[in-house]
């Protein structure tokens, strides 16, 4: 590890957290690390807050106000008698004026209005790929949808027996442009509107712009009050409660641009819930928390902690932690199935369980690599924000550091680089993302970072994989023909010939393969081909395999989007939900 002497003052720190935690209950004086127990609330609960509540509130009377409408002969009656005194005061104010108006606020609840405004707000998610927030809107439209047809039907209620003055189409209960309205504009409001101040302007504005549409069709005399009153609380109840649910802001941000999104907000409770854990489980006081190299990280949420020191004197030290969530996890595991489709099941792509496993596993490869002795960030402990859902790995914070991409390669640099490849091999260890961001230059020290994907006891082939990946980051920054004549010092001819053949396109990551064909682009020689011709010759190595389970998923995604086609030419040509 490094002699810098931060990292041996935060060493130094975290031997005596033991001693230094105090826990008071009343008299009693407890010292040392708290470990909170299983069944104790987590400090970031999954919770339903005030407008989730009344939403919810809000269901429950409706349905109970549905029963009442319909099951009961008594109860139908009164409330049809009270509908009829709205219908017949509003029919005594009609004027030709006033007629006039009502149309034009009718047309609100045509499809002519709300399909722009649905397809609108699809085409601005497809936009800025926030899928999860499509996935939502989707299914509070086909929720309402299907409730809607099967009341109209099963209740069959008529129209209200006053002189009806506007177009009409099918039963009464409940009002199905009303209810395509309010979940529009629900929906329109969590998925495109973060929550504060715009969002709640523009739920005002549809609030009214619903309230218009409402009494429009009740002067018209197409609705019954409780057909359109019902109807409109139970579009945005839906809306509400599926964002509410499945999907929270808090795990799943209205951020309004392109790139990755799936980086947790640190701030407000999260961030509160955050440093509370770390406290709680590390004994450690996080002072400061900011997001830490974002750009380069889809994979979790990177963080520099700034904690306190026990002496006052000393300046405060930084640790980097990593904040992995369901999101992340479910990332993950989409990603390996879309690999799986498009090259067939590599080679140790185990998807994990849980949350917990992966952290877990990141853990203890870490351990394993310090074991070993490789120059890698040191691991001080997981810390559990939300059982089974958020989890936070803390590690040592490589002040000053560079990634590969960045920093002055030398030829102790390259030399250091491939020891590395050669210590993994050695422990029975590969990376499976060797690339420059993954690759930092500390203190003159190349270490290894984001262990994640590593795996144990990896195939010949994952380790000629690692090789070939490390060659080509070094040979991005340094002459070609000495980085294999130093690789010829720890491996041998043929091990850098299979590397290379084992090479391909979907072995080489991303940022990686840009760096190589803006390399090219310059005038270079590919660096793939140059590293062959160096080497013995070797046949190209494949693992792209057809099995059942890739043949299944294919097969799967060929009904998916056929069926996805379909979706669209319906919806376009009217005869859809949206």
């Amino acid at each position: 590890m490094s002699d810098d002497p931060q990292s041996q003052r935060l060493g130094s720190e975290l031997s005596g957290i033991g001693a230094r935690r105090e826990l008071r209950i009343g008299a009693l004086r407890f010292t040392g690390r708290r470990r909170r127990p299983s069944g104790e609330k987590p400090p970031l609960p999954r919770e339903l807050r005030a407008s989730g509540w009344f939403w919810i509130i809000a269901g429950v009377l409706m349905v109970g106000t549905w029963i009442s409408l319909f099951l009961f002969t008594d109860t139908t009656n009164w409330w049809t008698d009270r509908d009829m005194t709205v219908l017949r005061w509003l029919q005594d104010l009609r004027t030709d004026a006033a007629t006039g108006v009502m149309d034009a606020l009718h047309s609100l609840g045509s499809q002519w209005f709300i399909r722009p405004l649905r397809w609108a707000t699809i085409l601005v998610l497809i936009f800025y790929k926030r899928w999860r927030h499509l996935f939502g809107l989707l299914g509070a439209l086909f929720i309402v949808m299907l409730v809607v047809n099967g009341l109209e039907v099963s209740v069959a209620r008529p129209r209200p027996l006053v002189d009806i003055i506007g177009p009409w189409k099918g039963y009464a209960h409940p009002s199905a442009p009303v209810a395509g309205l309010a979940v529009t504009f629900g929906v329109m409001g969590m998925a495109l509107f973060p929550k504060g101040t715009w969002r709640n302007r523009f739920m005002t504005a549809a609030e009214v712009i619903l309230g218009l549409l409402i009494l429009a069709r009740l002067y018209l005399g197409v609705d019954h009050p409780s057909d359109a009153i019902f109807a409109g609380l139970f579009g945005l109840a839906v809306a509400v409660l599926v964002f509410k649910l499945f999907v929270p802001e808090s795990v799943f941000p209205v951020v309004n641009k392109r790139g990755v999104t799936a980086h947790l907000d640190v701030g407000g409770a999260r961030g509160a819930a955050i440093k509370q854990a770390v406290q709680d489980q590390l004994g450690i006081k996080v002072l400061d928390m900011q997001p830490f190299g974002l750009e380069g990280s889809g994979g979790s949420t990177p963080l520099r902690l700034t904690v306190e020191t026990a002496d006052p004197d000393e300046p405060n030290v930084h640790l980097f932690a990593k904040l992995y969530s369901q999101t992340h996890l479910r990332s993950d595991r989409w990603y390996k199935v879309g690999r799986t489709i498009l090259y067939g099941s590599l080679e140790d792509e185990v998807k994990f369980s849980s949350v917990r496993r992966l952290v877990e596993y990141e853990d203890y490869i870490m351990l394993r690599m310090q074991e070993a002795g490789l120059p890698s960030a040191e691991t001080y402990g997981i810390v559990e924000i939300t059982p089974e859902r958020e989890y936070l790995l803390v590690t040592e914070f490589l002040l000053g550091a560079q990634e590969f991409g960045d920093a002055v390669i030398d030829e102790s640099i390259v030399r250091q680089g491939l020891v590395m490849i050669r210590q993994l091999w050695d422990a029975g260890l590969a990376h499976r993302d060797i690339k420059p961001a993954n690759v930092m230059v500390h203190d003159g020290e190349a270490k290894l970072i984001d262990v994640a994907f590593a795996t144990v006891r990896p195939t010949p082939w994952r380790q000629a994989v690692d090789l070939a990946n490390m060659m080509l980051i070094l040979g991005l920054r340094y002459d070609p023909a000495e980085v294999y004549r130093i690789a010829l010092e720890y491996f041998t001819p043929e091990d850098v010939a299979e590397a290379f053949a084992a090479t391909s396109g979907i072995t080489i990551p991303t940022q990686s393969r840009s760096a190589h064909k803006q390399y090219v682009a310059t005038g270079e020689p590919d660096l793939i081909e140059t590293f062959r011709s160096m080497a013995p010759p070797c046949d190209p190595i494949s693992v792209q395999r057809w099995s059942r389970r890739r043949l299944g998923l294919t097969a799967g995604a060929v009904l998916v989007a056929l069926w996805f086609v379909g979706f669209v030419v319906d919806n376009l040509t009217g005869a859809g939900f949206v």
